[in-house]
């Protein structure tokens, strides 16, 4: 009973003790305060402060004296035996920060030295990535010497490079019609990479190459490959031969690569083979060879063919004229589990379109739509040029509200279709407000847009609405044609509209267009025959100016 009476009256005394050492705490804070305040004046105590006193003093437990605790000892201060070097003691640099900076560095010279100075920095070592990124940018800027010397220095790095490096060189200089640095950057990837060259190296460094036509320097390729590195050509290389027969209309050397292929352990004929030859044999007009090559692919080959290579035999007996025959394909692959795509419609909508088959070609449009796909900007752009050329202009702008209703986004060639087929039924008054609304509305025309409006204006002499046109043109800083600039004057004059043909001459002059001296001497008898001497006197000045 004793025992529990001690544990309570330990308890009340140490939640006295917490409370007092709080109300210390508080006034001892209050009296910092109030010291700062009147430090400058003497430091007198007052007296109900010195009375207090006594219960500011710190309660000390009783528990304190019944285990003693060795006050911990403060931490070492901090030496510093060498203040220089710790002051040169900079954050670490890393590659990505080193990258991020070459690649936003538009000088290739300032580039090179924050490259140099990352190097200097104690630790550093450059990897892959970092030299990766100095090459790109001395080849975007057609530093070639430069990069000759990075390529010499990576020959004594340490670091594993990547082939990547190379393949990305080969194309740079493949640009810049350097042929014999393509090969040389496929001859390099062994003694920097210290691995062979892969056959995505070999296949893109032969693509570059046949692309630009240097069949010996892709021969010494393939031997190369073959005689050391024993690498057997794969379907990829055989296919990029193939496909530069065809381009060159030599479709019998590319049946001999096919035939090459197929004896080879290495390879055989794929889909893509298979679509690059049908494709040549199209471009040729031999479309029946095309499609019996269609059928060999089918039956000896068990290749399933997909939406493309259905879609070059539908372009190629459009482009034929046998549009029919494309219908019927569409046909066969829907009977054949190969679901048409929007290509493939819009493929033969523009076969149909250019036979003048307006009918089958919207039952085409309709169609893919009923099938659940949902046309896009190409077209609708198709289907509205044809209704323009065929004069049905409301049904072309009601296929344009279409296009907005579907969120289908309506763009500049869209726009100049339109204005064409608006022009050629002599709607200037629409056309012209829809060249001043679609800035608008976020859709920019460009300078064939105005071109197309002004042109037709001009040759039918619409002169009051080709004036506010090319004053809408000038001010949003797009110049006629040189062509249509003379006719326009010429016109004004002719219609005696002379204060117009100055005002069009001068707008012209400032934008940096001269006219003809046919618009010259026309304009400049006009007004003299008005007896307007200032204007002549103006122009001559503009005359003299411009030829000087």
């Amino acid at each position: 009973m004793r025992l529990h009476t001690n544990v309570r009256n330990i308890r009340r005394f140490l939640q006295i003790g917490y409370q007092e050492r709080a109300l210390c705490r508080t006034k001892l804070s209050g009296f910092m305060k109030s010291s700062k305040t009147f430090s400058s004046g003497p430091k007198h105590v007052p007296s109900s402060l010195s009375s207090q006193s006594s219960f500011s003093l710190p309660w000390i437990s009783p528990l304190q004296f019944t285990k003693v605790v060795a006050p911990r000892p403060d931490p070492p201060a901090e030496t510093n035996d060498n203040p220089t070097e710790s002051r040169r003691k900079n954050k670490f640099v890393s590659h990505a920060s080193v990258i991020n900076l070459i690649k936003r560095e538009k000088d290739p010279q300032h580039a090179w030295k924050i490259f140099n100075m990352a190097s200097e920095q104690k630790g550093f070592n450059h990897n892959n990535a970092t030299y990766a990124a100095i090459l790109q940018k001395f080849a975007q800027c057609k530093k070639f010497q430069a990069i000759d010397r990075v390529l010499h220095q990576m020959n004594y790095e340490t670091c594993k490079f990547h082939e990547g490096i190379f393949i990305n060189l080969m194309k740079h200089f493949s640009k810049s019609s350097m042929h014999e640095k393509v090969l040389q950057m496929y001859y390099t990837i062994q003694p920097v990479v210290r691995e062979k060259p892969s056959p995505k190296a070999i296949s893109t460094c032969l693509n570059l190459l046949l692309e630009s036509n240097q069949v010996d320097l892709a021969r010494q390729l393939l031997l190369h490959a073959k005689s050391c590195l024993n690498n057997k050509p794969n379907t990829c290389i055989f296919n990029i031969l193939v496909k530069y027969h065809c381009k060159n209309g030599d479709l019998d050397s590319a049946f001999e690569v096919v035939k090459q292929m197929k004896y080879s352990k290495s390879s055989y004929p794929n889909l893509l083979t298979y679509s690059t030859l049908m494709h040549g044999l199209c471009q040729n007009g031999r479309l029946k060879e095309a499609f019996e090559l269609f059928e060999e692919m089918l039956s000896k080959d068990d290749i399933l063919p997909d939406p493309v290579i259905y879609n070059v035999l539908i372009d190629g007996f459009c482009r034929g004229g046998r549009t029919g025959r494309a219908r019927h394909i569409i046909e066969f692959m829907r009977n054949n589990g190969c679901n048409p795509n929007l290509y493939n419609y819009s493929t033969l909508m523009n076969g149909f379109c250019k036979e003048g088959k307006l009918h089958e070609a919207k039952e085409v449009f309709s169609e893919m739509k009923r099938f659940g796909l949902k046309p896009d900007t190409v077209c609708y752009t198709t289907l509205i040029n044809f209704l323009c050329r065929a004069g049905q202009i409301d049904e072309a702008e009601e296929l344009l509200e279409e296009m907005e209703e579907n969120e289908c986004k309506a763009d500049t060639v869209t726009y100049n279709v339109m204005l064409g087929g608006l022009c050629r039924e002599s709607r200037f008054e629409k056309a012209l407000e829809m060249l001043e609304r679609l800035p608008r509305e976020g859709v920019y025309p460009n300078k064939a847009s105005y071109r197309i409006v002004l042109n037709s204006m001009t040759q039918n002499c619409e002169l009051k609405k080709a004036m506010k046109l090319l004053g809408m043109m000038l001010g949003r800083g797009f110049l006629p044609h040189y062509a249509t600039s003379n006719e326009l004057l010429v016109n004004l004059c002719k219609a005696g509209m002379a204060d117009d043909a100055a005002m069009a001459l001068f707008g012209l002059l400032e934008m940096g267009l001269q006219p003809s001296p046919d618009s010259w001497g026309l304009l400049i008898e006009l007004i003299c025959r008005g007896r307007k001497l200032l204007y002549v006197f103006e122009l001559f000045d503009e005359l003299v100016i411009t030829e000087s």
